[in-house]
């Protein structure tokens, strides 16, 4: 069992401003006949969000999500059975419950603050440039982005996904979708695609600024913890960059913040199943500073683009109600960028670095 890594381009990684992109482009295209100018899109990916806020909706986007062995490398006769017949029946109502817990009247909190950032972002590339946002379980999906840009008559495509960090289990599962989504299509346009942005200075800077001014409004707290979603660490044991990643990252941000090293703790939240996966946990490390006596938290939460179920119930409701039940006081959640003027000025940064001249 391998957590499987990409094979984008089948090249090496370059690195520019920051920003991981492959080193070659993918398919290999690099001018147009005639010398016309290229048509530019940007495919905005997304990890995805279940149709509404009940079981049957949830456990369609779990078995979507959980079948994905990206996710889950377990052999399929083994995992799929279990996952459906044992996990998606218990999970189901559990999980739709959640998503009830922070939906909003316009809809999902990860897709209503995707569509957002995606108009900014749009509004800062400009007119020539075609944004479309692309989940990789669920609606809107990825290929019908895809179909979309290629109605658009977009001939040169940026792929980014919404993930700071690389890791197989997430950022390589969207490009798997993307070359399923362009074979379906037929469509081949000249890509840059995006593996990760998690020390570009842009994105830094404005994390960084997120937190002082957070912090400026609310006061500092006895601890701040960055909690980034955890993976197994079998999977960084073959190879997977996730873990370096997210302490590079976090460094970088702590430093533009002005932190001290005595300020912050990394930690990684949303485990499942038994077996170790990143750590320290989030959940114990918040109960353990309780135990210690510390009575006000903030957190961050740098891998994710936007707010979702993972920190706004997860964080701000479940680890919220356990510092308070475990002797603390008060954990406050820091928001994500989400569709924030500084969020889609960093990406506009990020792609214009990345994207071939027109």
């Amino acid at each position: 069992m391998t957590a499987q890594l990409p094979s984008s381009n089948g090249g090496d990684t370059l690195t520019e401003g920051g920003a991981s992109v492959p080193a070659s482009e993918s398919p290999a295209r690099s001018d147009r006949g005639g010398g016309a100018e290229r048509r530019r899109g940007v495919l905005l990916a997304n990890l995805g969000t279940p149709a509404a806020p009940e079981r049957r909706a949830v456990a369609r986007f779990l078995r979507e999500f959980l079948s994905d062995p990206r996710v889950v490398d377990l052999p399929r006769w083994l995992w799929l059975p279990l996952l459906n017949g044992v996990i998606i029946p218990l999970r189901a109502g559990r999980s739709a419950a959640a998503y009830r817990a922070v939906w909003r009247e316009d809809g999902s909190p990860l897709l209503v603050f995707t569509q957002r950032l995606a108009g900014r972002l749009a509004a800062e590339l400009g007119p020539a440039t075609h944004v479309a946002i692309g989940m990789r379980y669920g609606q809107p999906s990825i290929r019908d982005a895809l179909a979309g840009l290629r109605d658009d008559g977009v001939d040169e495509l940026v792929v980014l996904p919404l993930y700071p960090q690389f890791s197989g289990t997430t950022t390589a599962s969207i490009f798997d979708a993307v070359d399923a989504g362009l074979g379906e299509l037929d469509w081949q346009p000249v890509q840059r695609r995006i593996e990760d942005y998690h020390v570009h200075p842009a994105w830094v800077g404005a994390v960084a600024d997120s937190i002082r001014q957070y912090r400026q409004q609310h006061g500092e707290p006895d601890q701040l913890l960055f909690s980034l979603h955890g993976i197994p660490q079998r999977y960084v044991a073959q190879g997977d960059p996730y873990a370096d990643q997210c302490r590079a990252g976090v460094e970088a941000i702590a430093k533009a913040a002005g932190l001290e090293s005595e300020d912050w703790m990394l930690c990684f939240q949303s485990r499942v199943g038994r077996e170790p996966w990143l750590q320290p946990y989030t959940d114990e490390t918040v109960r353990s500073l309780a135990e210690q006596g510390a009575k006000s938290l903030q957190v961050a939460c740098p891998g994710f683009a936007v707010d979702c179920l993972e920190t706004l119930e997860e964080i701000a409701m479940q680890n919220a109600e356990l510092f308070e039940e475990t002797g603390g006081g008060k954990l406050a959640y820091i928001p994500a960028l989400n569709d924030s003027e500084a969020h889609a000025q960093a990406l506009a940064q990020i792609i214009r670095e990345v994207a071939q001249p027109s």
